[in-house]
């Protein structure tokens, strides 16, 4: 690796994701785990019932979990086409040499419009998704802001088409994982 090169990643661990370590969670845990994720909104006690355990026990494997970065919030999932944001688009970076890609990184989280910023491997430097209005609202972003962020040499615009509709993902997962522990 150039000194070059390596200046320009030296930084990324100062804004990247700490990983957390890796938690084993008990049957209990994941049984907890799959009622929330089916309603966040479950009272504690409410999980205490259908669980057949006492509140107290599932306030502390609840508050174990938050500390162990297993459960990290409890919120809402909002519909951003219902709210005029329906227009999904991912956005490759590539960063000149020598700059900072943390820099870029930080400079694109601080957008409101940016969902995900992930350095990937490869041709590209960063993988961005954003929401938009539309076009206008894109090219706005582009120009004014994007494009403004030192560093940033080269982009390429993908719009989405079409997706599929949400997917129960930490259910499907949650699923896995316990079939995986019991078989």
């Amino acid at each position: 690796m150039t000194a070059e090169h390596h200046s320009s990643l030296a930084h990324i661990r100062d804004v990247a994701a700490t990983p957390p370590a890796t938690y084993t969670p008990d049957a209990l845990d994941m049984e907890i785990l799959k009622v929330l994720v089916e309603d966040a909104r479950t009272s504690q006690r409410q999980i205490a019932t259908t669980l057949k355990v006492s509140a107290p026990t599932v306030g502390e494997r609840m508050a174990k979990m938050e500390r162990q970065g297993v459960i990290t919030g409890y919120s809402a999932q909002v519909n951003w086409a219902a709210l005029g944001y329906g227009q999904i688009v991912f956005l490759s970076i590539e960063a000149a040499t020598g700059y900072d890609v943390a820099k870029i990184m930080d400079a694109l989280w601080d957008l409101a419009e940016v969902e995900d910023v992930t350095l990937v491997t490869g041709d590209l430097d960063l993988l961005v998704r954003l929401r938009v209005r539309d076009y206008s609202h894109l090219r706005t972003i582009l120009m004014n802001q994007v494009w403004q962020i030192p560093g940033t040499q080269k982009t390429a615009t993908l719009l989405s088409v079409a997706e599929m509709p949400p997917k129960d993902f930490a259910s499907h997962l949650l699923a896995t994982i316990s079939a995986e522990e019991s078989g």
